[in-house]
């Protein structure tokens, strides 16, 4: 597992093809840098003896020890585990942690890529397999790319006038295929090492290009990331806090003629399962949100009653009746990412997958 020393040093090295504020800027540009601050977090507290126990488990395939954010769920205990990270986590930073895009976009395609291989005969989840072996013992942080532009709503992928509106494959080779288009609003993406590229909808039987899901590094050739801090982070002289410059930076991710290769496919015009790997995405990232809510809700729980003290309101009634609804909220939500959790079931490759009701 790599530290967050080693997490920066990796993306110092990577090609400069970030655009923000107007120029070209490398990886350890200092917005870049104070932006990942959550992630860094995931990387040095997995050795901390408090946080170790939520941020580290043991690989299904190779039996190593790896970060939970490159694990794939196995078993209910798995994802309540997952869940109960998360809201530590954002109750610490105050924040999204960021790096769980990453971890349910695995998810998705353990279970996606061997649904393909039982109905098609391909050989997705062999590849998918070999990648998530890298993506573990590399300790990787990926980023989910999946929102295309649409164009006209009111048209679907392969009825728009511009086809570039959804990404899509603009020429097969034998050994591997050619996309172009983009993807919106990619949290995090300026500061990850991969991105996981899949469909953001449903898909017709005609729309076989549209239904292409890979990874590729951030830094490839023809990747260009349109970058733009989500909120600004800049506090006032003396306002320092313990992440004064804690954020985020999204993305207008632009592929170019891209070359994915073989080995980084990991679905090729199976139009179906392009679309349930949309929703698989969706509903591990909803059950992320079980946890990931509850810890931000404590946050602002925390601050309301702060203020309140402040002013001298804490004890009025409609003072605590409103901390008591928002609490009430808070654990429903939790709850809910509970019970889909115990309520979950295995898929045929073997992943936990959250009960699609509770999760939503």
């Amino acid at each position: 597992m790599r530290t967050s020393k080693e997490y920066l040093a990796k993306l110092a090295s990577m090609r400069p093809n970030i655009y923000l504020d107007g120029e070209c800027i490398g990886r350890d540009h200092p917005k870049v840098v104070a932006a990942s601050q959550s992630i860094q977090k995931t990387f040095d507290l997995a050795n901390d003896p408090h946080y170790g126990k939520w941020l580290t488990t043991t690989s299904h395939i190779t039996g190593k020890p790896i970060n939970r954010f490159c694990h794939i769920h196995q078993s209910s205990d798995d994802l309540l585990m997952k869940q109960e990270m998360t809201r530590v986590l954002c109750n610490l930073v105050g924040g999204c942690i960021q790096r769980c895009m990453g971890a349910d976009s695995m998810n998705g395609l353990s279970v996606a890529t061997k649904n393909a291989d039982l109905k098609y005969g391909t050989n997705y989840h062999e590849r998918w397999l070999k990648f998530l072996e890298y993506f573990q013992d590399n300790d990787l942080v990926g980023a989910a790319s999946q929102t295309d532009a649409k164009g006209d709503r009111s048209k679907r992928p392969g009825e728009q006038d511009d086809p570039d509106m959804y990404l899509h494959v603009v020429e097969r080779r034998e050994d591997g295929v050619v996309v172009r288009g983009a993807k919106l609003h990619n949290t995090m993406a300026p500061y990850c090492d991969e991105l996981l590229v899949f469909p953001t909808r449903m898909l017709g039987k005609d729309e076989k290009d549209y239904a292409i899901a890979f990874a590729i590094p951030a830094d490839a050739e023809g990747v260009y990331l349109i970058a733009r801090q989500a909120f600004s982070p800049e506090r006032e002289p003396g306002m320092e806090a313990p992440y004064t410059e804690l954020g985020d930076i999204e993305s207008f991710t632009v592929f170019d003629n891209v070359f994915v290769p073989n080995e980084r496919i990991f679905l090729n015009g199976e139009t179906d399962i392009g679309g349930q790997l949309a929703l698989l995405f969706a509903l591990f990232h909803r059950h992320s949100y079980c946890g990931c809510k509850p810890g931000i809700g404590d946050v602002m729980l925390g601050t309301t009653a702060l203020l309140a003290d402040y002013n001298g309101v804490e004890k009025t009634g409609h003072t605590q009746e409103k901390l008591a609804d928002v609490i009430s909220v808070v654990e429903l939500v939790y709850a809910a990412g509970i019970a889909a959790s115990v309520k979950s079931s295995k898929a045929p490759s073997g992943t936990q997958v959250p009960n699609v009701i509770y999760a939503m």
